[in-house]
């Protein structure tokens, strides 16, 4: 193989080596006819691969999101995962899928923390190992992200991370030196800057990167992560997206005035060589991936979901009987969450609700209880009919000097434009439906955008305005704009013609046209007291309350870090109100992190559903009912108050975030602070129950009897932590050293054995890694704070 990289590059002149090192669109790695390569699609995909365009025509499957993922604490799992994952990206195109996203949950207000598998380096590593392997497997690139210290949003684009070399190889690198053990083909570096030099051009690149460990892939840039001409020069490899900008001309200027070496051009194009031919663009034949049907791709999201809920709390009351008659309340019930906000965001073609899910389950009623949110929704497709067809939807005009260039009939009401080419030609483009009143009252009718925007409604101008975006990142311009509205009395049945009409500003650089506009509405809605009153009402007469609560897209998002741990609106008022009413109240928690729940103690039950994908109706369902078991455990410590967290601070100070926590972050913090928080690392509760005796250490490698003491088949998680109380080295009171994952039926037993990693034993000192002579503590159970077996380990 490297041998014909050699002949390519040969036959490549500097323009031909520098089409090559910039995209060739937004979503699009170049190629060169001239050798044989194709141009090479890359997707978003740390929850599902969207592809390169945003387009509900071309839906695609919504997977549970990193934390859900890690909360399964099962490698094992990503094998299906990753062939579902590869199976996607393959009916997209796709050469290279952009995830894992493997940056800590360093600070529970880090705002795009469900992306991310875990606050512990050892878990994270593992399912991130897992996730490169099983992708890569069938010749799909995985791309593991972001390189490195990107653990908050606040300044993402220019935040200076201090870190101390010992925190960062122990903590933030160690994932990503496993994704290089596994075989990883691409990773991608990120906006902020380590210890002063922006990560595009950082040194931690070459070393570790492409020098101790041996990282032989594409180097990628976060998408206009590239700041200058001059870094090309360093270890990024390819500048995103394209048309080339600051990686074109100037470049070529660059390198023939001898300002830049064109032998660091080469060593980036042998890499994207070797990536084409890895993933079978340079011979034109990828590699053959699985095939799901729709029906396999729903039941693996649905079983990797349950795997995924932790119940955290459970006096009995779970699972439910068929029997049971269930008030099923709480926002989210209809209008759940069912992926993160921001890049990771997919529009899947099925979705189930917990209320869809419950239904025919359980004897059910249900109302929301509390108003989660003031914003406009999309309208919803069951209420819109396209004018010039007559389907379901809306018509999107695409008009340049008033001439229209193109027509598309739309299933959906928020328009996301990337890479649309229309769009890229047009100067507006004019969404048109008739929206019926399925409800009578007073509705809101608008829109959400930036640019110049105007609504009509049946022929009238009622708004018309020049909308500034509320931040300056693009990414929340485009999914979160600011919103505009009017409000109407409709009766049931009435339609109203409506126009949306938004300018397409100019191509931003590097990144072309980026527009995001949103035909929305908000139905009448019983008032705020009445609601809840009902929602209490319905407790009070059913045999079980459960109230499914969460975070919103403007709290949990790309782009921006939380303020608070609070769940937003009156839900923690509705929880703690039909508690009151009902001893059997079940809470469900549908948010990516944590949130405080100030109602813990006194409820029946608490489980933690994380942003589970499309199938979280079904997969709810399946646990309540006790169909499935809750099979995870808590990837991330979840505190009790905000004010407790021992490491929280994601706000730069003159532009520098300072990690003076070192290596003590997650439940190493709160082990050093003495802090109880309200449930521990590794906490998870089952339908079963369980004994584990006849802990053996031999050398490095601790085996333990599991045996299923009760009625019903179930998971167990055997953790295994070591400790070093009188070392001569600053350490943590206790760190995870290994894991694993058994699955027994009603009193089977089994032995399972733990192989202690060498890096478990080692810490990062003056002379690289130390191992300190002597022995060691090693403490087996289910969490960081039950351990009941121990033994010493040399």
């Amino acid at each position: 193989m490297e041998d014909h990289i050699e002949e390519l590059l040969a036959e490549l002149d500097l323009d031909g080596k520098l089409r090559l090192i910039s995209g060739a669109g937004l979503f699009r790695m170049a190629g060169d006819p001239t050798l044989g390569i194709t141009e090479m699609p890359i997707s978003d995909g740390p929850s599902g691969v969207r592809g390169e365009n945003w387009d509900e025509r071309d839906p695609s499957v919504s997977l549970p999101s990193g934390t859900a993922i890690a909360a399964t604490w099962d490698p094992a799992l990503l094998t299906e995962i990753g062939a579902l994952i590869a199976a996607e990206a393959r009916r997209k195109g796709v050469y290279a899928v952009l995830g894992p996203t493997i940056n800590l949950h360093r600070s529970p207000l880090g705002g795009r923390h469900f992306e991310c598998f875990s606050e512990d380096p050892l878990l994270t590593a593992e399912m991130a190992d897992a996730y490169v392997r099983a992708v890569q497997a069938h010749g799909v690139s995985a791309c593991p992200k972001h390189y490195v210290a990107n653990d908050s949003e606040t300044d993402r684009f220019t935040v200076d991370v201090r870190v101390d070399e010992r925190a960062l190889r122990e903590l933030y690198l160690y994932p990503f030196e496993r994704t290089v053990e596994a075989g990883a083909w691409m990773i991608m570096d990120a906006y902020n800057a380590v210890d002063g030099t922006t990560m595009t051009e950082n040194s931690l690149l070459d070393e570790p990167l492409k020098g101790t460990w041996g990282f032989d892939g594409v180097v990628v840039s976060d998408w206009t992560a590239v700041r200058t001409t001059e870094s090309a020069a360093r270890g990024t490899d390819l500048c995103m997206p394209g048309p080339p900008y600051l990686w074109g001309e100037p470049l070529a200027a660059a390198v023939r005035a001898g300002e830049i070496a064109e032998s660091a051009i080469d060593d980036k194009v042998r890499r994207i060589l070797r990536f084409a031919q890895r993933v079978g663009a340079l011979d034109g034949t990828p590699q053959a991936t699985p095939v799901f049907s729709d029906e396999q791709a729903q039941d693996l999201v649905r079983r990797v979901a349950a795997q995924a809920m932790v119940l955290v709390r459970n006096n009995g009351v779970l699972p439910l009987n068929s029997d049971t008659t269930v008030a099923l309340l709480g926002p989210s019930a209809g209008e759940p969450r069912f992926l993160g906000g921001g890049s990771a965001t997919v529009i899947p073609g099925h979705t189930t609700t917990p209320v869809e899910g419950l239904t025919g389950r359980l004897p059910l009623t249900h109302t929301a209880g509390v108003h989660l949110s003031e914003d406009l929704v999309p309208a919803p497709l069951a209420i819109m009919t396209d004018p010039e067809t007559g389907e379901p939807g809306l018509s999107a005009r695409y008009l340049k000097d008033n001439t229209v260039l193109g027509i598309q009939h739309r299933g959906t009401s928020r328009l996301v434009l990337l890479g649309e080419p229309l769009a890229a030609q047009s100067d507006t483009v004019e969404m048109r439906t008739r929206l019926r009143a399925d409800i009578g009252g007073d509705w809101q009718i608008g829109f959400g955008g930036v640019g110049h925007i105007r609504l009509d409604i049946d022929g009238e101008t009622v708004l018309a305005e020049n909308v500034a975006p509320a931040s300056s990142d693009p990414a929340a311009a485009l999914l979160n704009p600011p919103q505009r509205h009017v409000t109407r009395m409709l009766a049931a049945g009435d339609e109203i013609e409506v126009r949306l009409v938004t300018s397409i500003e100019a191509a931003m650089p590097g990144l072309g046209i980026l527009l995001g506009a949103t035909l929305g509405i908000r139905r009448p809605q019983r008032d705020a007291e009445e609601e809840f009153a009902a929602a209490v009402e319905l407790a009070r007469a059913a045999d079980t309350a459960v109230v499914v609560v969460g975070t919103t897209e403007q709290i949990e998002s790309e782009g921006v870090d939380r303020i608070s741990l609070r769940l937003p609106g009156r839900q923690d008022d509705l929880v703690a109100a039909v508690a009151a009413v009902n001893p059997r109240t079940v809470v469900v928690v549908n948010s990516g992190a944590p949130v405080e729940m100030p109602w813990r103690d006194d409820v029946a039950a608490v489980l933690l559903a994380w942003f589970p994908g499309q199938e979280f109706g079904a997969a709810l369902a399946d646990v309540l009912t006790g169909a499935t078991e809750p099979g995870g455990r808590l990837p991330t410590t979840w505190p009790g108050t905000m004010a407790d967290v021992p490491v929280l601070n994601t706000t730069p100070v003159h532009g520098v975030l300072d990690y003076s926590e070192g290596i003590h972050v997650g439940y190493r913090a709160w082990l050093r602070a003495g802090t109880e928080p309200a449930y521990p690392f590794g906490h998870g509760l089952g339908y079963t129950t369980w004994s584990t005796d006849d802990l053996v250490v031999a050398d490095r490698t601790v085996s333990l009897t599991v045996t299923n003491t009760g009625d019903r088949r179930g998971k167990h998680v055997v953790q295994a932590y070591l400790s070093r109380p009188d070392s001569a080295v600053d350490r943590p009171a206790r760190w995870l050293a290994g894991f694993t994952a058994v699955t027994l039926a009603p009193g089977e037993s089994r032995t399972v054995s733990l192989s202690l990693p060498d890096r478990a034993f080692q810490h990062w000192g003056p002379g690289g890694w130390e191992t300190e002579p002597g022995e060691f503590t090693v403490q087996l159970g289910t969490s960081v704070a039950d351990l009941p077996h121990t033994a010493s380990v040399s």
